[in-house]
């Protein structure tokens, strides 16, 4: 996971990306990252890389410092579903 579960951060990456041992379905598959208001930051739906299909990222704009929560779901090109939610802080 990029950036990491509980990360305090100053620099932020351009994305929120997270890996998986299995390949994904990316009509099925989802990543959001909410502010603490619970408003959500990135403007771009997350999806599957094109190129790694066990990659899931989202584009983020530049951010404000403060807490961040990522919320994701995806299901597995053998159909196994899973998800999950982690929060990093953005210090800067």
């Amino acid at each position: 996971m990029e950036p990491r579960v509980g990360a305090v951060i100053d620099n932020l990456p351009g994305q929120v990306r997270i890996w998986f041992d299995a390949d994904l379905e990316p009509a099925f598959s989802t990543l959001r990252v909410l502010d603490d208001q619970g408003r959500q930051v990135n403007r771009d739906p997350g999806q599957v890389n094109t190129g790694q299909a066990r990659l899931l990222e989202a584009r983020l704009p530049p951010l404000a410092p403060g807490v961040y929560h990522v919320f994701w779901r995806v299901v597995a090109r053998d159909g196994h579903a899973t998800e999950g939610d982690y929060s990093f802080t953005l210090g800067r």
